[in-house]
This record gives structure tokens, sequence and C-alpha cells, in this order.
């Protein structure tokens, strides 16, 4: 297949995909939200777009790169950027820093907050909320009365829709399952008019955390230093010099001795790793071991 000006299509389909239209596609992604996207996934781009493409009445990819480099294509940019990543999430996913969580760090944090001091926690890549509602359910396994001290976890992605999803706080018993038995089912009521087996977070945990929209490689407005950071299985998708910069910009916003997770597959470079002290493959403390 080839496009209206000749050029020869990535993929075969309904909308033509030139070499061009990915690399203005990927340009586009990086500058957006710091992805980097290589040829290979040209197919991928093709089935997530060809949908948006449709939708927007647009009639090949030339035009849908006009849109998303136009000043009026910030609404398609965000689309765009929710398209083509993947939201893999679960309850206590990866739970061994759960486990950490709860017996190296928060019994010292959970001190300080019954002498009246602050606690910060940030799941800085929330997705639909599965991850800080587990820091929750965690840090109420420690501290029952966490939601009525300064005790609080702000949880933040670039995905709108994700953000919305974790604030309803609503989920499937399958979902739930995921998560120890005897914390979900005393800090989630079952959902009203949503059947059976759907639950949402109950007042403990609605107080514990707040949801909001944050891009990593953009600006952010926090003032105040955290205690614990969850980044995990994000940067994974940003070239060598992004991950150094957000590494970068995590470590002057931790407490010392506070603890940063980041994914399996994930290792922290740059200046940050001189900062960082490791206490497993995954999990860092800054100043002071873990």
């Amino acid at each position: 297949m080839t496009s209206v000006a000749g050029a020869a299509s990535l993929v075969e389909g309904e909308f033509a995909l030139t070499a061009e239209d990915f690399r203005h596609i990927a340009h586009v992604l990086h500058a957006h939200a710091g992805i980097a996207l290589g040829e290979g996934k040209a197919a991928l781009v093709y089935s997530r777009l060809a949908k948006r493409l449709r939708a927007l009445g647009l009639r090949n990819f030339r035009e849908y790169c006009s849109l998303i480099e136009g000043v009026d294509g910030v609404d398609e940019r965000q689309a765009m950027t929710a398209a083509l990543t993947t939201n893999v999430t679960r309850f206590f996913r990866e739970p061994h820093h759960f486990d950490h969580l709860r017996d190296k760090v928060m019994p010292k944090l959970a001190e300080r907050a019954r002498a009246g001091g602050r606690v910060r926690i940030w799941s800085a890549a929330c997705s639909n909320g599965q991850e800080p509602y587990s820091i929750g359910l965690t840090v109420l396994s420690v501290l029952p009365e966490a939601a009525e001290l300064d005790v609080r976890i702000l949880a933040t992605d670039i995905d709108p829709n994700m953000v919305a999803e974790g604030a309803a706080g609503t989920y499937s018993e399958e979902l739930l399952d995921a998560a120890p038995a005897t914390l979900w089912r005393r800090h989630f009521d079952r959902a009203p008019g949503a059947g059976r087996d759907r639950w949402s977070a109950g007042p403990a945990l609605r107080r514990l955390c707040s949801f909001k929209e944050l891009n990593l490689i953009g600006d952010w407005p926090m003032k105040g230093k955290f205690d614990v950071i969850f980044c995990r299985n994000v940067v994974i998708y940003f070239d060598d010099a992004t991950q150094e910069r957000v590494w970068g910009r995590f470590t002057p916003l931790l407490n010392p001795g506070g603890t940063l997770y980041i994914g399996h597959s994930e290792r922290v470079t740059g200046p940050a790793a001189n900062r960082l002290q490791t206490s497993g493959l995954t999990t860092y403390s800054l100043g002071v071991a873990a």
C-alpha cells in the first residue's frame, strides 16, 4: 500500500502510515510524555491510533500528524498518549516492595505520625489506583489510625482517565483478590448499585489517597518532600537521558532516609545513583540504608 503522496506504508491497513508519519508521531509522543518509540512499534501505533482516525473522521495519518502538532492538538496529544501507553497494574504487584514498606519503612514512619509528625508517600505512576490503594492498605496494616493523622498518599498519572478511575476507587472482587483478604475486606465496601462483585475504597483509604494528573517530564507542583516514592515500570519507556533526568528529579524530593521503589527491570542511573543507597535491586534509600 502507498500513501496519498506515494510513499510506502509501514503497515497494511485502512490508513497509510508512512515512515515520515511514524517519525512525527514518535517525536510528539517523546516531547509530550518522554516515551521513546522505535520503528518496530509501527504495527502497535497503527492498531491503537487507527481507532482515533476513525473517531475524528480523518482520512490518513498525515492529517492526524497535522492535528497533534498544531496549537489545537492538546487534547488529542493526551488521547494519543493514553492510546499508546499500556496501563498494566494490579493490587500488590511486586509484593516484596509492600513487605519492605510494611516491615522496614512503616514502623519508623508510624512512630513519627503518632508523635504528630508529617508522613508523605507518592505513587508517581498510579495507573487506575491499584498501586496507591495497595500502599494505603499496607500503611493501615501498620498504622490503623493513619487517616486521622498527618499521613497522606499522593497518586499521580499522565492519563486523566486512569486518574479518574483511581479517584472513583471501585474494583471487581477478582482484582481485589490479589490483595490480602483480611486487609481489603476491612477497607473496601460493596459498591452500591454496582453488583455484588464490585467494591469501593472505604473512608480511611479515601482520606489517605488523593489523585492528580501529572506528567513526569512536565512541571511538578509539589513543594514538600516525601518519605516514600513508588515509580515502578514507567521509566523503561523513556530513553536513557530522560530516565536520568527523572531519577535526578526524585532525589531532591526524598527526605533523608526516604525510600524509592522502582520496577523489577529498572535501575537508577546518572548522578542520582551516587546519592541513593540500594537495599535490594529495586529498593533505594537516600542517605541512610533502608
